[in-house]
């Protein structure tokens, strides 16, 4: 397929088909993350995307069940955009079951209930949210662009067209100085969003973002690797959604867990703090990614 720079998508979407709608990311203004940096924002040009589609189909139709549209935050796309796309995928691939994008609370305050409920109806029916903390000054202080309570109306949202929700937090974020606030704001917003799934990620201090001038000017500091993991303890401790299917298995991880909230809640946190008590081993750093 034809694709402009370098693609990310969740660990869940491995076997999909990563259709490149949008070049980069809207935002573009997070201190952590420089997964767009390279790239400037454009709405791809729809007859690209269209015939991108095309191509996919006439090699594998009938092995493509799962479509993830690129990149950054491609629930930003128009209307006129979606609709094409939702409706080409539907008729060019006869097992599709599931079409999902990255969505940022924004995109999806910026629709209304009507449009989601389209685009639900035409297919798009995960979306993926990286709030990546529930306590608005950390959310402030990364630059991520919405608050708590924006990003819990935004999962309302989403839930109310028949959207399914995950939403992806990071362990460290808050760095040394919010790490409690972090951790206990983060399971009140996991809670409130309500999400079918949920990962965690661990934050790295990744070049050439703001966050490393912020680190080396000492305003913010990433906490140990243990206060990360008690951070991941409070939030699996404390988080209360109705059902949702629980990750740490992005490479950027020390410990890979997967169960289900609540039913699993006291596996998880045994083995958080056999990790805790160093008779779980954790991932060496060489071995981590982004």
């Amino acid at each position: 397929m034809r694709y402009e720079g370098n693609l990310f998508r969740p660990p869940s979407e491995a076997q999909s088909y990563i259709l490149q709608a949008t070049i980069g990311c809207s935002w573009n203004k997070c201190v952590y993350c420089a997964m767009y940096r390279d790239k400037t924002f454009r709405v791809r040009d729809l007859d690209e995307t269209l015939t991108d589609l095309q191509l996919a189909a006439r090699a594998a139709a009938d092995r493509i069940d799962k479509v993830f549209v690129a990149d950054g935050d491609a629930l930003v796309l128009s209307m006129q955009q979606w609709r094409p796309i939702l409706q080409s995928a539907r008729k060019l691939l006869p097992r599709l079951s599931q079409v999902s994008c990255y969505a940022m609370a924004s995109n999806i305050l910026d629709k209304t209930d009507a449009e989601l409920r389209e685009l639900r109806e035409l297919g798009l029916s995960l979306v993926y949210i990286g709030p990546e903390s529930g306590d608005d000054k950390t959310l402030k202080r990364i630059a991520k662009g919405s608050t708590h309570a924006e990003h819990v109306e935004a999962s309302q949202k989403a839930h109310a067209a028949g959207m399914r929700v995950s939403a992806i937090v990071l362990l460290g974020i808050g760095g040394i100085e919010r790490s409690q606030e972090h951790a206990q704001q983060t399971a009140e917003l996991i809670t409130a969003m309500d999400p079918e799934y949920f990962a965690a990620l661990t934050t790295s201090v990744v070049p050439e973002t703001p966050l490393v001038n912020l680190h080396k000017k000492g305003f913010w500091k990433l906490p140990t690797v243990d206060r990360m993991l008690q951070e991941l303890r409070v939030i699996v401790e404390r988080a209360r959604p109705r059902d949702a299917l629980f990750r740490t298995n992005h490479a950027s991880n020390y410990l890979s867990l997967a169960g289900r909230l609540p039913s699993d809640r006291e596996a998880i946190v045994a083995a958080i703090d056999g990790a805790l008590a160093g008779k779980v081993p954790l991932r060496p750093d060489w071995a981590r990614g982004l």
